[in-house]
């Protein structure tokens, strides 16, 4: 019985891809992915980049119509309704995002992890909300690490900013990004410059919107920065 309830709830998702620590665990990536893929996409990527004490955790997004596919049902954090800075936006499916990401930073603190050890990253619609979803979490985390991305509701900042002001944030961009343009993650990173203490924006030549060992390399340098030993 208790499945045909969970499909009726908008926010059920599938269990989260969990890559454990090796060594005694004492901090946590969670990663969330871009529209239509699931947390497998990241995952063994991602695992093979973190320290031995650091878990990851992949979350896969629920399934739901996307505005912007043509009602298409497909894994999505929320609805995308339009891809440019000034498009509607999904707030109330943003909001619900965010705080079903707050409860998986209260399980990890649960599990006896502190918040500054909690590092949240994501790639696309996955970065957007790994950045809301921390901006507007009230304690301290570990970091944020945004691929391809933007920050959602952007108009409400720095209003909307709990208690992450000295959190340290990576953006990362490619500026042949067909999908999320360039000049949108530049005006994001202008955007949180003017009100984080933390911030650094990375440009790769010539990649669209996808990652590369460049990348990922430079995602391995933060996370390992951020969660030291």
């Amino acid at each position: 019985m208790g499945n045909s309830q969970g499909k009726k709830d908008k926010f059920s998702m599938a269990s989260p891809v969990v890559i454990a620590a090796t060594a005694r665990h004492t901090a946590t990536l969670i990663f969330f992915h871009g529209l239509g893929d699931t947390g497998h996409g990241w995952a063994s990527s991602l695992g093979a980049l973190r320290a031995p004490h650091v878990k990851v955790i992949c979350p896969t997004a629920p399934t739901m119509p996307v505005t912007l596919n043509g009602g298409f049902r497909m894994p999505s954090w929320f609805d995308l309704r339009a891809l440019d800075a000034s498009g509607p936006e999904d707030e109330e499916g943003i909001k619900k995002a965010a705080e079903s990401v707050h409860s998986m930073i209260a399980q990890e603190v649960a599990a006896g992890i502190p918040t500054e050890r909690i590092v949240l990253g994501g790639f696309s619609q996955g970065g957007a909300l790994a950045l809301y979803s921390a901006l507007t979490f009230p304690q301290q985390l570990g970091g944020v690490v945004a691929l391809s991305t933007w920050l959602p509701l952007h108009q409400k900042f720095p209003n909307e900013v709990k208690g992450n002001k000295n959190m340290p944030v990576m953006q990362c961009h490619g500026n042949c990004d067909p999908v999320v343009n360039y000049k949108w993650g530049q005006a994001t990173a202008t955007l949180l410059k003017q009100f984080m203490t933390h911030t650094e924006f990375k440009t790769y030549q010539g990649l669209g919107h996808s990652s590369n060992d460049e990348e990922l390399q430079d995602v391995k340098d933060f996370v390992d920065k951020v969660l030291k030993p």
